[in-house]
């Protein structure tokens, strides 16, 4: 009788995973394991000397792009203080989570950098058009709003109030 079983128990994936394997594959944690690791290079390159020649400036996403084009992607990793990291941690975990449920891990992680990366880039062009000089970006809230954007946008109770209320999706997903 056992017999018959066996073959079923190893036939799905990850029948052979362990758990600490299982959770590394996460994408999420994959995120956020990448955000802690950025952002304490951040915080020691921002208060100390570091023997790479690592500086502040690797991570922070400011005007022009083209200076730095790599801060496009290290900026939505790098936070300025645990305070900061804490609360997008929270935003990736909530509604990462839902997503992870459904995306491949590539299209997790490219969602993520590419609603990042358009996220601080507008954020910088916009605000040096207006005049503004600011210091620079951080963080991955632009990205945490995207995850948060694609949850709304794509859940069945959301598309049950939009149709109740009378508004297209489209609608729905600008306000």
């Amino acid at each position: 009788m056992s017999g018959e079983w066996s073959g079923f128990e190893d036939s799905h994936p990850g029948a052979n995973e362990t758990l600490a394997g299982a959770v590394l594959r996460n994408p999420v944690v994959q995120t956020l394991v990448v955000m802690v690791v950025v952002s304490v290079a951040t915080w020691v390159a921002t208060w100390a000397s570091t023997p790479f020649g690592l500086r502040r400036e690797f991570f922070v996403l400011s005007a022009p792009l083209a200076d730095n084009p790599w801060t496009l992607v290290t900026s939505i990793y790098a936070h300025a203080d645990v305070g900061h990291l804490a609360s997008n941690t929270v935003m990736v975990l909530i509604f990462g989570s839902i997503i992870a449920l459904v995306a491949t891990p590539f299209r997790f992680h490219l969602f993520f950098l590419v609603t990042g990366v358009v996220a601080g880039a507008v954020q910088v062009v916009s605000m040096s058009f207006r005049g503004y000089v600011i210091a620079g970006t951080l963080g991955a809230s632009g990205a945490t709003f995207g995850l948060m954007g694609y949850v709304l946008a794509s859940n069945l109770f959301s598309k049950y109030v939009l149709d109740r209320l009378g508004m297209p999706m489209w609608l729905g997903v600008l306000a």
